[in-house]
């Protein structure tokens, strides 16, 4: 297909990704630049004239991949809009009651105080689903192209300079035939392209790959969130109301924990946390989790009550010591893609969205001066060192590692950890991918009890009340994988040609009906 016509265009910044690092980093940019040109009017200076930034998404619409229930630090967003109340930002609640417990297979064990870490005191309860439609069209309205259903398949180089992407192709068969909706990708060049695609995204995998930007980093760790929201009973739920749980039904030697957040309207949002470091090789976080939800204490929450949506997201746990170079000529990575995420409070929004406006300060100084190289994208690294996400990250780089020798040894060393600012014991640890943790099954299971045997647990039995098996789950995510939407993106794509070739500052509509997670 290399002699395929494509449409092009280009923008000057590209985010990939419409989450919130991108979305900060866009609507940030937009920010600064007017700032600088209002500057220059005044002082004479060299305006940046009609400078483009556009922002691609896979979904069908902006927020569409966003699972709802989080517990958010709102730092960046007073930054990125002081007045966000005003705005209407759609938080659910503030942090109202707070609830860390041990679960055992029939108990639930109340720890009497709430362990510094997880005091979320001041933080808000989200849905990142409705924060990110409500961000959407505040970030379009600061003349930001918004452009959903434009997967990004392949980034496109000069040399060793990445100069923008290609989308996918649609309408290709599964055994990669042409079929009648067939339509090309578009090539998007710009001068600087930043992936926000979040944790293991596909362009981000193939950049690191390409120049070793992880060479000497420990290898990147991972674990598993799988969760659902919950309508129960009117006044059952606390908006605001935040559970943490360690314990059952994670063994020992697996890293993880259950979550439950109070939202609006009667929701809960319930899920557990899966370390994929973990040496049983039957583990399924899913199976993991419909037991989570049969334990007494979480039952008796869940009952009379519907559960309503589903979804699932890989983790970046490696922190600091993970992070791969996230910068180099043309590129800049933001949010999960480089590992910004506090494995300790599993926090990542916040994180997110500063990566993503300190990349913007980084693009504001390259526009300036007009250059694009390594040297210059290499200011991103100056600035996250000086803000207080890379304090953060510093402090729990060593968090994950604590876990290394099962739950019980974590919790000592990691509260050491905590007092001693991330040093612990032992001073910065290295790890293995997570892969190499695990066990070896014995060929076809034939010698029960044999040395390294790993007994397979037992089924689920799921009632589809409390428990739902994983085609069910797979329906209420809203997932499809359907590439017959073909003419939906060539039609947009010659619409948002047509916008800017004509002079008008104007993106595709971005449409925000529906909800998902």
């Amino acid at each position: 297909m290399e002699n395929i016509e494509r449409d092009t265009l280009e923008v000057d910044v590209l985010f990939v990704g419409a989450g919130p690092a991108s979305l900060a980093g866009a609507l940030r940019l937009r920010q600064l630049i007017g700032k600088h040109n209002e500057e220059a009017a005044r002082t004479g200076g060299r305006k940046l004239d009609e400078i483009t930034i556009a922002v691609i998404e896979k979904g069908r619409e902006i927020g569409s991949h966003m699972i709802s229930g989080a517990v958010m630090d709102i730092r960046p967003l007073e930054e990125l809009l002081p007045n966000w109340k005003e705005l209407g930002a759609p938080v659910e609640s503030e942090v109202t009651v707070e609830d860390v417990s041990y679960l055992t297979r029939r108990f639930k064990i109340k720890s009497p105080i709430v362990p510094p870490p997880l005091n979320n005191h001041g933080k808000y309860v989200v849905s990142l689903n409705k924060l990110i439609r409500w961000l959407g069209p505040v970030v379009e309205e600061s003349d930001v192209m918004l452009i959903p259903e434009f997967p990004a398949a392949e980034l496109l180089y000069d040399g060793d300079r990445v100069i923008g992407v290609r989308t996918g192709d649609k309408g290709i068969g599964k055994e990669g035939e042409i079929k009648d909706t067939y339509s090309p990708g578009a090539d998007i060049f710009a001068k600087v392209t930043v992936l926000g695609e979040g944790s293991r995204g596909s362009l981000t995998k193939k950049l690191v790959e390409k120049f070793n930007l992880d060479e000497g980093k420990n290898p990147q760790v991972y674990a598993a969130g799988v969760k659902e929201i919950w309508e129960l009973p009117k006044g059952r739920v606390t908006p605001g109301f935040v559970m943490h749980t360690l314990g059952y039904p994670l063994p020992n030697d697996t890293f993880g924990g259950g979550f439950i957040y109070g939202m609006q309207n009667d929701l809960l949002d319930i899920g557990l946390v899966v370390g994929l470091d973990y040496q049983d090789p039957y583990t399924d976080p899913h199976r993991l989790f419909q037991e989570f939800k049969q334990h007494p204490a979480i039952a008796k929450m869940l009952e009379g009550g519907k559960m309503l949506y589903y979804g699932a997201k890989t983790i970046p746990e490696g922190g600091l010591l993970s992070q791969p170079k996230y910068f180099g000529d043309g590129f800049l990575l933001i949010g999960d893609s480089a590992s910004f995420l506090n494995s300790m409070k599993l926090k990542g929004i916040h994180m997110a969205m500063k990566s993503g406006m300190l990349a913007a300060e980084t693009i504001l100084e390259a526009l300036v001066a007009d250059q694009f190289d390594n040297a210059r994208m290499s200011r991103f690294a100056d600035k996250v060192k000086e803000s207080y996400i890379h304090k953060e990250l510093y402090e729990v780089r060593n968090f994950h590692q604590a876990f290394r020798h099962g739950r019980r040894w974590g919790l000592i060393e990691s509260g050491l950890q905590y007092a001693t600012k991330g040093f612990g014991l032992l001073g910065d640890l290295k790890t293995e991918a997570g892969h190499e943790n695990m066990k070896k099954l014995h060929v076809f299971n034939r010698r029960p009890n044999a040395p390294g045997q790993v007994p397979q647990a037992e089924p689920v039995k799921y009632d589809n009340k409390l428990t739902f098996d994983k085609v069910s789950d797979v329906y209420r995510s809203g997932t499809e994988h359907d590439g017959s939407a073909a003419a939906s993106q060539g039609s947009g794509f010659q619409h948002l040609r047509r916008s800017l070739h004509g002079g008008i500052r104007q993106s595709m509509p971005v449409f925000l009906s529906g909800s998902r997670l």
